[in-house]
């Protein structure tokens, strides 16, 4: 069963004193990350009314949106960076991003990952330079391997999504959104520590505040919509978060930082099931020709499967009165390809 949950009252969008990134960090980024980062366009989702627009971030040189904050995140401490080089804990993508920002660089990056840890991914890390650490698939595991080098090398630490300048950079993806869509009603963003929807949510609110921003997750893996129901960050045990197909979104606690940006600035949390994700990772491929691994893909499976559970003024029929455009991240493209196989043959076999 799937389920959503809302944050009542009036938000108000992240600005000086509030504690949150504001748009100006995000366009500091932005700036940092032209000619970098890829500026991904719009596409419609074909076949599909109402219209939704996908917002592919697979495209990216490292196959999701994690070179934004990544990036943005090394350049803003560079310095230190070069004398001491970097560190960072990751499901994956962060690692690979680190990895490939600091070969941009010539920074030195060692990055700490789950033994779990897809080979596709951490094949990437390595390609780019990056001295690779494997240890246990739990959060607390990566963090303290992490703090432990920091302390005996003297490493920078380019936190996962836990960080302003982190946040600012996956913001730029907002700023993007708001530039291309001015309209836009509703903006779908898949969640693991957070980062992502923070920075989006600050962007998108401040360039178009009527906007609806809206967090999905697995259901085997929804610590943010736990969170936001009890109004404090609430950790789920490793071993559930592990049975999601989405290793990306696999983080059993939300970070600190971004859930006071959810709390202030996000609409609510919509789940989908491991059979939805799939679904939308074929639809993907087989009617955009977009890859997608499965928590890439959770956006678009909560507009196909989960669109009830969405603000009204955006998910009705198409033409309604008052719909606005609507839009979902695809956030990564970097799936096994023996699961995006298996996957894409369900589909024939089901045929």
């Amino acid at each position: 069963m799937s389920g959503t949950t809302g944050v009542s009252g009036a938000a108000e969008v992240a600005g000086a004193g509030s504690g949150l990134v504001g748009v100006d960090r995000i366009r500091a980024a932005a700036e940092r990350l032209d000619g970098v980062a890829v500026r991904t366009p719009l596409i419609p989702l074909p076949q599909l009314e109402p219209t939704l627009l996908i917002k592919p971030e697979s495209l990216q040189p490292t196959g999701s949106f994690k070179l934004r904050g990544a990036y943005a995140a090394i350049t803003a401490r560079e310095q230190a960076a070069r004398q001491h080089g970097v560190v960072a804990h990751s499901s994956g993508n962060h690692g690979h991003a680190v990895a490939y920002a600091a070969a941009l660089l010539g920074v030195r990056a060692v990055v700490v990952v789950p033994r779990t840890a897809p080979k596709v991914k951490t094949d990437a890390i390595e390609y780019y330079g990056a001295e690779l650490v494997r240890v246990e698939p739990t959060l607390a595991a990566r963090t303290a391997a992490t703090a432990e080098l920091v302390a005996r090398h003297g490493y920078v630490l380019i936190p996962p999504f836990d960080d302003p300048e982190v946040i600012a950079g996956q913001g730029t993806v907002g700023l993007e959104i708001a530039a291309d869509c001015p309209p836009v009603g509703l903006v779908l963003v898949p969640v693991s520590g957070g980062g992502l929807i923070a920075g989006i949510a600050a962007a998108v609110r401040a360039c178009c505040p009527d906007a609806a921003v809206v967090g999905v997750e697995p259901e085997l893996a929804a610590d943010a919509r736990d969170s936001l129901r009890r109004g404090e960050r609430v950790a789920w045990p490793s071993a559930d978060v592990q049975r999601t197909a989405a290793d990306a979104l696999r983080v059993e606690q939300i970070g600190a930082l971004p859930f006071a940006h959810m709390r202030a600035l996000v609409a609510g949390i919509v789940t989908v099931t491991e059979a939805e994700m799939l679904a939308a990772v074929r639809l993907l491929a087989r009617q955009a020709r977009l890859v997608a691994e499965p928590g890439g893909a959770a956006a678009v499976a909560a507009w196909l499967y989960q669109r009830d559970e969405l603000p009204a003024a955006v998910s009705g029929t198409a033409g309604a009165a008052g719909a606005r455009p609507a839009v979902a991240v695809l956030s990564g493209g970097n799936i096994d390809p023996d699961l995006l196989v298996t996957t894409l043959a369900a589909a024939d076999q089901a045929g």
